[in-house]
């Protein structure tokens, strides 16, 4: 019985002494380093066999469809405005047009969105509607390189007219002043917008008055079709900067003379797109140039209503909530056609902040006007 106890309390200290064995820390940490292993092995496996992936998400996959159809929109219509691709005959083009409208390579090379690699010149696609317009086009980059721009003050108008614009770039230096321009700070006409004149003209300091009933601050606005400048010049007297578009007519200097004042001229047709962001302008003022000229197709000749529309509305566009419409005096030749202006305010829900409209005897041979004298107020849309 004794020697049976002994053998059993002597087996079970060897078995304590192997178990001892088999869990010394190296062995540990021998099986650890192997499952690791085995683990990422595993999960490396099922990550790249192709059962695991599964179908793209939904909106992963619209996401990418709408990335590829913006991509290919962008590329249709760099191609489209390829000023190359119009051009009907490039061969008699001077050098320096060619030049500028030959595509331009992108300086990091292709676009990953649009796949494009060069980048198109930016010309009106007017410049290339008609030979008349092209021929001036050719006159107007007709130069030599890095020498005196040729001295003609009414190409660029009769172009800007003719809808070519932008204009081309030109790789010629400019030349000084025209001629000697006037020290009088008004110009033209000292009493307009001081002292009345007629019923349908509106003095600058009843407008302001009425803008500060309506609770609208005055401190920058727009003028189109602006001439001399005289009204920025009147504004500027009560603290008020104005932005004149001003076109060159008949080889006057007219931007130079306005920047003479000490006034802001901006060469832009009322044809075109205002080149500022929404609703910058506390007032826009027009007139009769403004409203005839905008939209139409060539300069002097009333728009339709269609282009009248779109004149309107880029008027609106740049004119701040709250902010001032003024129709200086607008003289239309014909009561539909002052229908159609009428028709148009109604559409925008103008507030009425003062209204003339009425008639006026013409001298002479000339015929009776309609004529059409605003403040409106635009509402706050939400």
């Amino acid at each position: 019985m004794g020697s049976v106890s002994l053998n059993v309390a002597s087996s079970r200290r060897g078995g304590r002494r192997g178990l001892a064995c088999l869990c010394s820390p190296a062995l540990l940490n021998l099986l650890v380093l192997l499952s690791l292993l085995s683990t990422n092995l595993l999960a490396l496996l099922a990550f790249l066999s192709p059962r695991a992936r599964g179908p793209v998400p939904a909106a992963a996959d619209r996401s990418a469809s709408s990335s590829s159809a913006i991509s290919t929109q962008v590329a249709a219509i760099a191609r489209e405005i390829d000023a190359t691709r119009l051009v009907p005959h490039r061969a008699a083009l001077p050098p320096e047009l060619l030049l500028f409208l030959s595509p331009h390579a992108l300086p990091l090379g292709r676009d990953a969105r649009t796949g494009l690699t060069h980048m198109p010149a930016s010309v009106a696609h007017a410049c290339f509607r008609s030979p008349p317009t092209l021929a001036l086009l050719s006159a107007f980059t007709s130069y030599e390189p890095r020498a005196a721009c040729p001295r003609n003050a009414t190409l660029p108008h009769r172009l800007l007219s003719k809808g070519c614009e932008p204009l081309p770039r030109r790789r010629c230096l400019s030349r000084g002043p025209r001629a000697p321009l006037p020290s009088s700070n008004m110009g033209v006409d000292s009493r307009r917008w001081v002292k009345p004149r007629h019923d349908h003209e509106f003095l600058i300091d009843d407008v302001l008055r009425l803008a500060a009933a309506a609770s609208t601050k005055i401190r920058i606005g727009f003028d189109v079709a602006g001439g001399a400048a005289n009204f920025a010049a009147r504004m500027r007297e009560r603290g008020v900067t104005i932005v004149t578009t001003v076109l060159d007519n008949a080889g006057k200097p007219m931007n130079e003379f306005v920047a003479a004042r000490g006034l802001f001229p901006l060469l832009l047709s009322p044809a075109h797109r205002f080149p500022f962001y929404d609703g910058v302008f506390d007032l826009v003022h027009v007139g009769t140039a403004a409203l005839d000229e905008g939209g139409a197709p060539a300069l002097g000749q009333a728009g339709t209503e269609e282009a009248l529309e779109f004149l309107m509305f880029d008027v609106d566009r740049v004119l701040r909530a709250g902010g001032l419409l003024w129709i200086d005096s607008y003289m239309c030749h014909s009561e539909e056609r002052r229908q159609v202006v009428v028709r148009l305010i109604r559409r925008f829900g103008y507030k009425k902040l003062k209204w003339v409209a009425g008639e006026k005897a013409g001298t002479g041979s000339s015929k009776t006007a309609m004529y059409i004298s605003a403040v409106l107020q635009k509402p706050g849309r939400g």
